[in-house]
């Protein structure tokens, strides 16, 4: 399963650029859909572009390793 850090990158904007930032300011200056956010920070395991993911580390100047990280899943029994 892939585990998402969006909440993480943008406490670290919000605290390097002394100023809030919101999902939906974050769809703006992305361009990437207010859903596809909300589903990053809500929903385990969502499914995303690479785009996306490019998106997100270019706009927090992050390396993608800080955006996001496999968890090895548990296999089904």
């Amino acid at each position: 399963m892939i585990r998402y850090y969006l909440r993480r990158c943008m406490d670290d904007y919000e605290f390097k650029n002394d100023t809030t930032l919101t999902i939906i300011q974050l769809a703006e200056a992305t361009g990437i859909h207010r859903a596809t956010l909300s589903k990053m920070l809500h929903e385990r395991g969502s499914n995303l572009t690479t785009d996306v993911i490019d998106r997100l580390c270019t706009f927090f100047d992050v390396p993608v390793q800080q955006l996001m990280e496999h968890v090895k899943s548990e296999p089904d029994h």
